[in-house]
């Protein structure tokens, strides 16, 4: 009886070792749709309520603004950067980020700054504006409602940059950069906002979409074909070399604007501009033309990280950039399962862009028909009147 006993509990523990192993291999292979369900806001979005919506005219709507927006030093950047920032939000509660939200705020001023803005803060002051944008959750999954709250953000956007126009720009030429989520709203901003303005058009240094797809067929602005030509649109959508998996998904998955304001999927070919070379180009560019990746996640606000020369190469390929696999590990992917599926934190082209949007700017101003803005007189200054004398 004994012996059964003992039997009986060697069984039942055998069974049990079994029962748990095919429970950590379902948990290992069903783990991104667990960990991406979690995510999930649970209800259709025609029913969401979202937060409340950002006042542009209030400091704390922004990420980043000069201390002074409506004026400048002469000391300051001839330029202006309108920044559209990628996903930051993780979801789980919103389909849409509330303003202010500790966790995202953290990672856009450890990670997204530092990286993403850096490159341009040496052309022009930095205007990044916080937005209600779609949670992670909304770029993982094919749903109707995540479309439809990437719809919504794009308000946010449009009206940052209308006040940022009325209050702020007093005629500068100024840079658009969106990144990700960023840069798909960013793509319908020049469409709708600046591609039919003559005067925006003309002071207009350059648009950079960061792994952003645009119709190479119809590109809200004339695309870059040239490294120093301003007024043009350089996007691109990077994957690493033998990663068909990613470059797959970048080209099946991609959401791009139609004429009458609706995201659908990327249908034909994208517009493929190659950072190390400035321009849309079938070339391909060997890592000793690279002028320098960085890591510069967790540096300071406005210090200049240090950069990494002849890290990568990069080719268009169907689409899309592929970039060889950087030698230093610095540029790993690194943080939570969420974190991991958002911008890296480190920037294989910073060189390439700082030195590219500097190339544009100075052409601009270069121009001799280029009108050159004056700076604004402030308010409650004392102006004086000079007598007009007639001379006959």
């Amino acid at each position: 009886m004994a012996e059964t006993s003992r039997r009986t509990r060697i069984l039942f523990a055998a069974l049990a070792v079994v029962v748990v192993g095919m429970l950590a291999a379902g948990a290992m292979v069903w783990r991104d749709d667990i960990l991406r369900t979690g995510l999930d806001p649970k209800e259709p979005f025609q029913t969401y309520n979202p937060p409340p919506a950002p006042d542009y005219a209030r400091r704390d709507s922004w990420s980043l603004l000069p201390s002074e927006p409506q004026t400048w030093a002469d000391t300051d950047p001839v330029a202006d950067v309108f920044f559209v920032g990628p996903t930051i939000y993780d979801g789980g509660v919103h389909w849409n980020a509330p303003i202010g939200e500790e966790r995202s705020e953290a990672f856009f001023s450890r990670t997204i700054g530092p990286n993403y803005v850096g490159p341009f803060v040496r052309v022009g002051r930095i205007f990044a504006p916080r937005y209600r944008q779609a949670s992670l959750y909304s770029m993982l999954t094919l749903r109707d409602d995540a479309r439809e709250a990437r719809r919504f953000a794009y308000g946010d956007v449009r009206r940052a940059f209308r006040q940022y126009m009325a209050d702020y720009n007093h005629g500068r030429p100024f840079l658009i950069v969106g990144v990700e989520q960023g840069g798909t709203l960013a793509s319908r901003l020049l469409a709708e906002e600046v591609a039919g303005d003559a005067g925006l058009r003309g002071r207009l240094v350059a648009a950079y979409l960061i792994q952003t797809a645009v119709p190479v067929d119809a590109p809200p602005i004339p695309l870059c074909t040239s490294p120093t030509e301003p007024g043009c649109l350089a996007a691109w959508m990077a994957a690493y070399e033998g990663d068909r998996e990613q470059a797959q998904q970048l080209r099946d998955r991609s959401l791009v604007w139609t004429r009458d304001g609706e995201l659908t999927n990327l249908s034909g070919p994208a517009a493929c501009y190659n950072p190390i070379l400035g321009q849309v180009s079938d070339e391909s560019a060997p890592a000793r033309l690279a002028r320098g990746a960085t890591n510069a996640t967790g540096l300071e606000w406005g210090a200049r990280p240090a950069l990494q020369t002849r890290q990568v190469s990069a080719g268009c390929d169907h689409s899309v950039l592929r970039v060889s696999r950087p030698r230093s590990a610095a540029f790993r992917s690194t943080g939570s399962w969420a974190d991991r599926r958002k911008m890296p934190g480190y920037n294989l082209f910073y060189g390439d862009l700082e030195a590219n949007a500097e190339a544009r700017l100075n052409t601009l101003m270069a121009d001799p028909d280029f009108a050159h803005a004056a700076r604004p007189i402030p308010a409650g200054a004392e102006v004086s009147v000079a007598p007009v004398h007639r001379i006959d």
